[in-house]
């Protein structure tokens, strides 16, 4: 009994931290091309079911692409429905692990001649430096993979003398539900659905479960993996909670589907068997993985948009707005994390721009203070959030993205203060000797916002600059002729004092906002802008004003 535990607990766990290192080091050697990938070729539902199934025959862990999926719909890489086709590609993908074990880690005993790629594997990622580090690691968790195999076949052997599992029930409802609650519970406990199945294949090998038991247990496995995505999005946003149930649905109706219909299936596979020369035994059930999981996807994938819409619909998102795609799940990939605080810093920015827009509309007396409250605090969550990313080996790449982030959440704390109504606004913008300036004004805020949503004409960013050096030009000649008219008696001091203020802030506002602008902005290199020059009461006032 010591014996035959010892090797299963053994063989699980070489396996479990094979598949660990072979998913985590091809991920690495790869790079973010499979990220960039799966983000690029998601337009359509066919393309996403696609992307998603290629990932994850690539990583070898329907999990793994799940949790990166949940990931990117958090960060607004990609859209809801686009993550529907890729949960399916996924399902689909992760059953080609139990080929490669049917086929080769068990008809073949390869245990004894893996043990060569895990030296070598060891040896480069002792000795390897970047991306050769990470392929070494893979190469070993490749080596490893089939002495696990081999370990958990000798213990399966040997539990198959010990407990008879045929002589269990292995049809009716009563049996299934045991069975397929005892695949469920291994696959939640391995954390993998890929080890669960290679167990349930090693047992059907060494004749410790029937065809029809190792059937149910690989259902269970498909259901239960999708607890791993459940627990990543639990504490996520609204976007990776709809992308876990949407997960477990699909997995959940494929499997209960299998499930209701297995006599039919068992049939398929014995016409397989008998007419189409598939082997009996394991292959045969990495054959039924695929064919049920296939099956799931013909069903749900004609109807992907409606299939997304109805999770939408399920899970509305009722949440703030501004910071919607912050998930503190994302802090562990820095390059996804900079991507969240980027799209929030733009809703941030639009809403800004929008609200000092509306106070030179003269709409309303400003933007209302429970609006104001919204934006600051969204930004102060922007900004912790943007704090709590870590740095990483990929720092240097990184680094532009940072500092830009950085210069526009200093801009956007400064343009915030303009929410505010400037004393004698409705004088202000009555004044016709002012209108020049106020239509500069709101043009440089509009022009902010439709570029940043990326509706603005290509050269948006010049005519924006171009704006905002208006402005600065006729502050300044404004401010000398207000000076002169006070002084030869023409004007009062309060009332030019009143102007000048006003221009002031005009003139901040469609600054702060090309500044913001600029530095959120999709180019590649960021238009740096002249150094300033301020006079020091310039430098007080907006020390003041900010």
């Amino acid at each position: 009994m010591i014996d035959v535990a010892f090797k299963l607990l053994g063989g699980i766990g070489i396996f479990l931290l094979a598949m660990s290192l072979l998913t985590d080091g091809l991920k690495s050697f790869a790079g973010e091309a499979l990220s960039r990938a799966l983000v690029r070729f998601t337009g359509t539902p066919i393309k996403a079911f696609a992307s998603g199934t290629l990932v994850t025959l690539i990583v070898q862990s329907s999990m793994a692409t799940t949790v990166t999926l949940i990931g990117f719909v958090s960060a607004g890489l990609l859209a809801f429905p686009q993550a529907v086709g890729v949960v399916m590609g996924a399902s689909l993908g992760t059953t080609g692990t139990g080929w490669l074990v049917a086929g080769l880690g068990l008809t073949v005993s390869l245990g004894f001649y893996a043990l060569p790629f895990v030296g070598l594997g060891a040896f480069m990622r002792l000795l390897g430096r970047g991306r050769w580090r990470s392929l070494g690691t893979a190469v070993a968790g490749f080596g490893m993979m089939f002495v696990g195999i081999g370990i958990l076949q000798e213990g399966m052997q040997g539990i198959s003398d010990l407990f008879d599992f045929h002589a269990l029930p292995t049809s009716g409802a009563g049996a299934h539900a045991l069975v397929l609650l005892i695949g469920i519970v291994m696959t939640v406990m391995m954390q993998s659905s890929t080890a669960a199945v290679a167990t349930t294949l090693t047992g059907l090998h060494a004749g410790a479960v029937s065809f029809e038991q190792a059937a149910v247990l690989v259902i269970g496995a498909s259901i239960g993996t999708t607890a791993t995505g459940v627990l990543a999005a639990i504490s996520g946003t609204v976007p990776a909670k709809r992308t876990a149930l949407a997960h477990v649905v699909f997995n959940l109706s494929t499997g209960g589907i299998a499930l209701l219909i297995l006599p039919a299936y068992l049939w398929l596979i014995e016409m397989l068997q008998r007419y189409a020369g598939l082997a009996a035994g394991p292959v045969s059930l990495a054959a039924f993985h695929s064919l049920f999981t296939a099956a799931g996807v013909m069903l749900f994938l004609p109807f992907a948009n409606r299939y997304a819409g109805l999770i939408e619909r399920l899970l509305p998102d009722k949440g703030p707005a501004l910071t919607r795609h912050l998930d503190a799940t994302l802090l562990q990939v820095p390059a996804v994390a900079l991507e969240a605080t980027q799209r929030a810093l733009v809703d941030i920015a639009c809403a800004t721009f929008e609200g000092v827009r509306g106070v030179l509309d003269g709409e309303y007396g400003g933007v209302e203070q429970n609006q104001r409250l919204r934006i600051r605090q969204a930004l102060q969550q922007t900004q912790n959030f943007f704090a709590r990313i870590p740095a990483t080996v990929e720092g240097e790449s990184l680094l532009q993205p940072r500092l830009a982030q950085m210069h526009a959440i200093e801009h956007l704390q400064r343009l915030q203060t303009r929410l505010r109504v400037p004393r004698g606004l409705p004088a202000m913008l009555a004044d016709a000797r002012l209108q020049l300036a106020v239509a500069e004004g709101r043009q440089a805020l509009r022009l902010a916002e439709l570029g940043l949503r990326g509706t603005a004409p290509t050269n948006w960013l010049e005519s924006l600059q171009h704006g905002a050096g208006v402005l600065t030009q006729l502050r300044h000649d404004m401010r000398l002729a207000l000076l002169e008219q006070t002084a030869g008696g023409e004007r009062g001091s309060e009332d030019a004092l009143q102007r000048t203020d006003f221009i002031r802030w005009l003139e901040r506002s469609a600054h702060h906002a090309w500044r913001t602008a600029n530095y959120l902005s999709a180019a590649t290199e960021l238009t740096e802008p002249e150094p300033e020059v301020e006079t020091d009461a310039d430098a007080s006032f907006d020390a003041l004003d900010d």
